[in-house]
């Protein structure tokens, strides 16, 4: 049989193979081991030298040509199927998969929204800060226990200057830059990522997102702390919900309380720290504290995040698994 009976018989075969197995047939019967072209290109080295030059690169190119054509007809298997006969217009269509916000993402667009309703602005600040903005300047003198190394990530010194730097261990120090640079009256709240050297467990993250508001102007008193609290909660968790305000301490307010908050029949949950604008934050701003008055709060996102939607560990919001993510 010589290269054009086999080319010709090869191709035939190629075309009314009706399934994968068939071609596999015609694959083995022309192209393997013991195929047809094969044993051509095997004697060739009994061939004269002539003859050779003749057969051989004659033998090469049908071999290349056979492949393609194996290949592209396989190929045209894989790409088929019965659905390409049939389509029943009836069949319930496929569920399109799409992406996932995650639970922080969404609570933090809730929140902004709300505040935003409220005439609040959102600003943003830097998560390096330096020791004057976050401590000094928020009253919190150098032997207060927040600057403790177990509680602080304290950055190594890159230059000259005197003021050390650290992951800022909450949002308040954007209070004291937002005020450098305004006057007020104003309302904002500081969304953010914060850092603490502490041992994560259930309801503790070495990392974790803060919401800081502040709100200062000539005649700003806890009545109007209450009202704007109230009315976020209310907006975010339903109206059924009941307020609880404590004593407390915080450094830059005075006085300062927390809010705690219950919803239904559940137990008392503490979702927020308070307070009027303490008068040495305002002297180093330069605000004159007997001519303005502001209340300042600060929350955690995830604390928000965990009540909103039930999420019983906080260590879930940053453990990337996708199938904690696909439940929002």
């Amino acid at each position: 049989m010589d290269l054009e009976q086999i080319k010709k018989s090869a191709i035939n075969e190629i075309n009314n193979a009706s399934d994968v197995k068939l071609l596999e047939g015609v694959n083995v019967k022309y192209l393997g081991r013991k195929g047809v072209l094969t044993n051509i290109l095997r004697s060739l080295k009994d061939l004269s030298m002539g003859d050779r030059r003749k057969i051989g690169p004659k033998a090469n190119i049908l071999k290349k040509e056979l492949e393609d054509l194996i290949g592209k007809k396989k190929n045209s298997f894989i790409n088929f199927s019965k659905d390409d006969l049939f389509f029943d217009v009836t069949k319930p269509g496929l569920k399109i998969s799409s992406g996932h916000l995650h639970p922080l993402s969404k609570i933090d667009a809730e929140v902004r929204k709300i505040f935003l309703s409220m005439n609040f602005s959102v600003v943003d600040g830097p998560e390096v800060e330096s020791e004057y903005y976050n401590f000094d300047a928020l009253n919190i003198p150098a032997n207060h226990p927040a600057r403790d190394m177990w509680d602080t990530f304290w950055l190594k010194s890159s230059g000259p200057a005197k003021s050390k730097f650290l992951l800022r261990t909450h949002t308040s120090p954007m209070q004291v830059r937002f005020m450098e640079t305004h006057n007020p009256p104003f309302q904002i709240i500081v969304p953010g990522r914060v850092f603490r050297y502490e041992a994560t467990d259930m309801s503790h993250e070495f990392n974790f997102y803060q919401i800081e508001g502040l709100m200062v102007g000539h005649d700003i008193s806890l009545a109007n702390f209450k009202f704007i609290v109230e009315e976020f909660c209310k907006k975010l968790f339903g109206p059924k919900i009941q307020f609880r305000f404590r004593p407390s301490y915080f450094p830059f307010v005075e006085p300062g309380l927390e809010v705690d908050i219950k919803l239904g029949s559940g137990s008392w949950l503490e979702v927020m720290g308070a307070g009027m604008v303490q008068r040495n934050v305002f002297d180093a701003v330069r605000y004159n504290p007997d001519e303005v008055q502001g209340f300042a709060f600060g929350m955690g996102l995830d604390r928000l995040a965990m009540i909103k939607y039930k999420i019983p560990d906080i260590r879930l919001f940053y453990n990337g698994d996708l199938r904690f993510v696909r439940q929002f």
